[in-house]
């Protein structure tokens, strides 16, 4: 954090009347400040751009307001500087389901999961009103083009930056390949709003036990299974059996149901997860390499090889992609 944004955010506060900054609360990964705020007898969350961001914040505010639109809980906007990059939202508390996962009972860590997939469901009946409202996250989209840029920022930062390797030439370009034909395959299947980032780290416990979602700025069009993808499979230090991801797709397959949605069979889904598998945690192994090659944030490297795990579990089931799992098997050995 440089010391323009705490005094740009001070000034902010102080016109707008909102109180005074009590704590800083910027998460690991996170490019923004958050900072927790008090004032008039209640805290708040300021959200701050880098100075002349205008666009991070417009987006924010834009996509925070279809969620609000579609039912889906998300803090509200309390006050917004688009030009100074500074949003004001309403404090959703201390309790990241990340955490309580780890220390809960079973049964209550089956409830707090089922909670989280019944949110996807609702993102993606919100679909239709993310298009004909024109929000941004309508208008974006998970096409080639991106899906190709996060897998090469996987093979950039998890090779050359973290493990300091360049691949063999023909090596090099048979993974272009392959990641060329996965990100064209995903696109074509791009249908259904995404929060994008839906793990378990960006949805907060309210009061009552219920859900409440964050970081959902950059929502767009994408997979049916990329938000489970990322709330199953993000992060993880251990590969999930089969029989546990049969389990919370078949209640994923559910929630769809009571949201109205298109009913999804069991074959054809388990080949659309397997694909965004592939893609979303090399993408994610690709910012944890970043993190720590650049942040020094080193406790992200104890994700990667079970997510590798994963990978090329999916790989197997695929029988597709075989330069890419023989590349991910060294890796892991």
């Amino acid at each position: 954090m440089s010391r323009d944004t705490k005094e740009r955010l001070t000034a902010f506060l102080r016109n707008a009347e909102l109180g005074e900054i009590i704590a800083e609360l910027t998460p690991d990964a996170s490019t923004r400040d958050f900072f927790r705020l008090q004032g008039n007898g209640k805290t708040l969350i300021a959200c701050v751009y880098a100075n002349g961001d205008e666009e991070g914040s417009r987006q924010l505010v834009d996509v925070t307001n279809l969620f609000l639109r579609a039912g889906i809980p998300v803090a509200g906007i309390v006050n917004a500087s688009l030009e100074q990059g500074i949003v004001i939202i309403e404090d959703l508390g201390d309790r990241i389901l990340r955490d309580e996962l780890q220390t809960t009972s079973p049964g209550e860590r089956d409830r707090l999961l089922d909670s989280a997939i019944d949110l996807i469901a609702s993102i993606q009946a919100a679909t239709e009103l993310a298009i004909s409202s024109g929000s941004i996250a309508g208008k974006l989209r998970f096409d080639s083009e991106k899906l190709l840029w996060e897998l090469n920022f996987f093979r950039e930062h998890y090779f050359s930056s973290l493990r300091g390797l360049q691949l063999e030439a023909t090596i090099d370009k048979k993974l272009t390949n392959e990641f060329t034909e996965l990100s064209g395959w995903l696109e074509e299947r791009a249908s259904v709003l995404c929060h994008r980032d839906f793990h378990a780290a960006n949805l907060m416990i309210r009061s009552d036990g219920s859900l409440a979602i964050i970081d959902h700025q950059d929502a767009r069009i994408g997979s049916t299974a990329y938000d489970l993808v990322s709330l199953l499979l993000d992060r993880i230090t251990e590969p999930p059996t089969d029989e546990w991801l049969a389990e919370m797709i078949a209640h994923f397959m559910r929630a769809r149901k009571e949201h109205g949605l298109p009913t999804l069979y069991s074959t054809e889904f388990m080949i659309e997860f397997d694909h965004q598998t592939v893609q979303r945690c090399l993408k994610a192994v690709g910012t944890f390499s970043y993190q720590s090659a650049f942040r020094d944030k080193k406790h992200f490297e104890a994700y990667i090889k079970p997510m590798f795990n994963v990978v090329v579990r999916s790989i197997d089931r695929l029988g597709e992609y075989p330069n890419l799992r023989r590349v991910l098997e060294a890796e892991i050995a």
